[in-house]
């Protein structure tokens, strides 16, 4: 969406000037006289390759975390928010961040409240962050709303980490793999297998069958990959729709050792958001929307959501989550318990702990399992490739 810088003024005289971001100028004007009387000047502002690429990525979980910890020591410190606004988008590293929060503090200076401007300036921001701080504005107490949020996207991005970085190796052997065998089929191979022919040699099965998949792939080399291409570009099309988003989702908690992990994560992540934002004073209805939005498995997220028609009927969280097959049943039991012994928030604290030690516990596991087979495969493929190559020369030189 285009940006506009421009410059206006109040019937008082005071002069202001800011930048808002509108499908067309005429919007931005109407936006503008939302804050000042007078528009002196419109502008569009043009976007370097670089800031458009900013703008188009995602709040990442560790910066969130800083800044909801430096918004938690000013407000403590009783500096008002409009100044709090301006220190925290002057000390942030986030250039994302730094500016959602630059035209934030303009519109708070302007009487807006922080979780309205918040919503209209931050539509990468999670929903989470949001609407704890309209509830930390509801409560009066915004100080203690950023100091829980900081501790949980502390915690998202560990976990987030966690699991990035334990994936890292086995990706990277993996994809090295790939390549490596891919070379010695398209190039390695079809040198050999001319060699071996000049010679007029018999050849072993094992020299066939290598030199066979090596002239497939040479000869259908660009078909291969466009039929990939094809088919992950047509899964992608239809992870897009609702009815496909679900599959694949259910799909993902179904796989052996992963989908495991995967619905431990999703138990965690719905444990995280429901204890804070009950924390955060979020009536319950509210925090079982906010606590489904912010999951990232599908079939997970829409199980928690459907259970908001049923709580509003009257009926107990635990008892419509357990309609559900794609939610884990001590999941499901626990909140179940909890919310009958009126302790919610402390039950989900204790399963969102209990989960994410679940997961690095299967992680590790699953990884420890993982390296040893990837070392097999290779090892397979090294010695089948050997083999290929040198029984034939064997042969020969015992012909000698």
């Amino acid at each position: 969406m285009p940006a506009y810088y421009y410059e206006g003024a109040y019937t008082g005289g005071e002069r202001v000037a800011g930048v808002v971001e509108a499908s067309s100028r005429t919007e931005a004007v109407a936006l503008i006289r939302q804050n000042c009387d007078m528009v002196l000047s419109v502008r569009e502002v043009k976007k370097s390759v670089k800031e458009e690429m900013i703008f188009l990525r995602k709040v990442d979980s560790k910066a969130l975390s800083l800044v909801c910890r430096q918004f938690s020591i000013i407000l403590k410190a009783g500096l008002p928010l409009v100044q709090a606004v301006d220190l925290t988008a002057s000390q942030t590293q986030d250039r994302l961040l730094a500016g959602i929060l630059r035209q934030v503090s303009e519109d708070v200076s302007n009487g807006w409240s922080l979780s309205y401007s918040l919503a209209q300036r931050g539509k990468k921001l999670p929903v989470t962050f949001i609407e704890t701080v309209r509830s930390g504005e509801e409560s009066g107490d915004l100080e203690s709303a950023f100091s829980r949020m900081s501790v949980y996207y502390d915690r998202m991005y560990k976990i987030r980490s966690k699991a990035s970085g334990a994936l890292m190796y086995p990706s990277f052997v993996i994809a090295v793999a790939v390549v490596v065998v891919g070379i010695i089929m398209l190039y390695a191979v079809p040198t050999f297998s001319k060699t071996f022919a000049s010679m007029g040699i018999q050849l072993p099965a094992v020299t066939k069958l290598l030199i066979a998949v090596s002239n497939y792939f040479t000869t259908y080399f660009v078909a291969i990959v466009l039929a990939v291409a094809g088919t992950l570009f047509l899964l992608h099309i239809y992870g897009r729709t609702p009815r496909g988003r679900l599959k694949i989702s259910r799909l993902k908690l179904s796989l052996p050792v992963v989908g495991k992990i995967g619905a431990m994560a999703g138990a965690s992540q719905f444990a995280h958001t429901m204890t804070t934002m009950l924390a955060a004073g979020m009536p319950i209805l509210q925090a079982i929307e906010v606590s489904g939005r912010a999951m990232t498995n599908y079939a997970m997220s829409r199980a928690v959501l459907d259970t908001i028609s049923g709580v509003e009927a009257g009926q107990s969280l635990g008892e419509c989550m357990s309609r559900s097959r794609d939610l884990p049943e001590m999941l499901v039991r626990m909140t179940a318990i909890g919310e009958s012994t009126g302790s919610m928030e402390d039950t989900l604290e204790v399963m969102a702990e209990y989960y994410d030690n679940e997961v690095d516990t299967a992680t590790a596991r699953a990884l420890s399992m993982l390296e040893p087979i990837i070392i097999l495969m290779l090892a397979g493929i090294v010695v089948v490739i050997l083999l290929a190559v040198y029984l034939p020369m064997f042969s020969m030189y015992s012909a000698i």
